[in-house]
């Protein structure tokens, strides 16, 4: 086998493969990259020079010492997924000649529903939404167009900022969203996002574009393309007004459609079709969070229950 490669040299090389070859966004190749970081800083202070010394037991070590020092056991399992992916990749590259991650075992993650709207909570979100754009005010217009759309659709918020004007289809009620690896979906929306999408761009969106604006649907004040931080502050803040309602992120909002969806009947398959979700594993989880919330309406409402 040739001299080892420079550790550095090897997770730069990763990073295109994931760049280049399996489309990974930034934001995942960036986790990958900074869960090997952590590793190679213990493998290094082992007195390691190359990722062909790292061992089974040095991983093991690995995983042991974080969860000694109270590591989530979500971190755990994701970077015990990390170290697996690279090794993998780098046995099959020839920087290493045997995967020591073959027989690494995650740590199971303890199971966990997502904290959702009720139906009521929603529709009460968006009226408080739709109050504020009352005003006029382009931003209160584009901030009711974006919550329309996020509970619409449950498309994520990275895949809301993107959307350009010409992927909304406002005849058809239809959106283009580019997702997770690159993968583009079309999902439908409802009468009242459009209405909202109208608004905001007859009405809104002209007052803030400016040249450089490019083709984003969705603008702040100053005419940039919105960014993800906006949108969670935007959700923060008016789900502060809504009595009874749990503090969520966009993706709560991105659950809760996907709840709703089923417990108004809609086929599984579909759901998971919608929001873009490459296993149906994932998807499966908003049938527990149903069964869940039947669970406890039966408990309240039955006399015998």
């Amino acid at each position: 086998m040739p001299a080892p490669v420079a550790p550095d040299v090897v997770v730069e090389e990763f990073a295109r493969h994931l760049r280049g070859e399996k489309g990974r966004s930034e934001n995942t190749v960036r986790g990958y990259l900074s869960d090997l970081e952590h590793l190679w800083a213990r493998c290094e202070s082992a007195g390691l020079s190359s990722w062909t010394d790292v061992t089974l037991a040095d991983l093991r070590g690995w995983l042991g010492e974080m969860s000694r020092e109270g590591a989530a056991r979500s971190t755990v399992a994701r970077r015990s997924a990390a170290a697996r992916t690279f090794f993998g990749w780098a046995t099959r590259a020839g920087h290493v000649a045997k995967n020591p991650a073959l027989r690494l075992v995650s740590p199971k993650r303890r199971s966990h529903l997502p904290d959702v709207l009720t139906q009521t909570n929603a529709h009460d979100l968006l009226d408080v939404a739709m109050v504020a754009a009352d005003d006029d005010d382009p931003i209160h217009l584009r901030n009711r167009a974006m919550l329309e759309l996020l509970y619409a659709t449950g498309i994520r918020v990275g895949e809301l900022v993107g959307i350009d004007r010409d992927d909304v289809d406002l005849d058809r009620r239809v959106v283009r969203v580019i997702g997770k690896g690159d993968k583009e979906r079309t999902v439908p929306f409802g009468l009242p996002a459009a209405e909202a999408l109208v608004e905001w761009l007859e009405r809104g969106r002209p007052r803030v574009v400016t040249e450089s604006s490019g083709p984003a649907l969705f603008l702040g004040r100053r005419g940039r393309r919105a960014d993800q931080r906006q949108v969670r502050s935007l959700v923060h803040e008016l789900l502060s007004h809504v009595p009874d309602a749990p503090d969520l992120s966009p993706h709560g909002l991105r659950h809760s459609a996907a709840t709703h969806l089923l417990e108004g009947g809609a086929d599984l398959r579909l759901v998971q079709e919608l929001l873009g979700h490459s296993s149906m594993a994932t998807t499966q989880i908003y049938t527990h969070v149903s069964i869940d919330r039947l669970r406890q309406s039966y408990r309240q409402a039955h006399p015998r229950a």
